[in-house]
């Protein structure tokens, strides 16, 4: 068997292991489900395109991820705009589905987050990956990603706070 064969069972793997974690993963980008499912077969159609270019074996999780994430930024490029979808839209075009997060507070704060606030938190709380697995995914310093979700998770403590005081009030 070739080195690329051994690569593409290797991706192939990757893929199936985690295709519900990079579905919700584009989906947090795009706040759609048609769309995310594009994102996730143009990111595999790229992931077996380029890859000669997998480093190490054993980031091909991250390396796959990264992927996913700049398929999305080059989704919402082309867009030029963001889809937001409220969570009575969503169970009108599909209910039952598990795409909608159990806090909406927490779903609106995270949507108003600059983008490179999301993905940090995103990529952290949900979907588990450790920060230096988040550096390598996001092209970033360790140092950088803390820093990130330091200042995240800050600007969504003083968004759901002024929140909750708005509906005290």
């Amino acid at each position: 068997m070739t080195i690329n064969a051994n690569l593409e069972k290797l991706v192939i793997s990757c893929i199936t292991e985690h295709k519900e974690h990079v579905y919700r993963l584009a989906y947090s980008y795009v706040k759609n489900q048609e769309d995310a499912l594009d994102i996730v077969q143009e990111a595999i159609h790229k992931a077996f395109a380029s890859v000669e270019t997998l480093k190490s074996t054993a980031s091909i999780k991250s390396w796959f991820y990264r992927i996913v994430v700049n398929t999305s930024l080059d989704f919402l490029r082309k867009q030029k705009k963001m889809q937001v979808v409220d969570e009575t839209m969503l169970e009108a075009m599909d209910p039952g589905t598990e795409d909608v997060y159990a806090n909406m507070d927490l779903e609106k704060a995270l949507d108003e987050l600059p983008a490179m606030y999301r993905s940090v938190i995103t990529l952290r709380y949900f979907e588990d990956l450790k920060i230096d697995e988040i550096a390598e995914v996001l092209n970033e310093n360790i140092s950088t990603i803390k820093t990130r979700i330091y200042q995240a998770l800050r600007l969504l403590r003083i968004r759901m706070t002024d929140d909750n005081l708005e509906e005290v009030l």
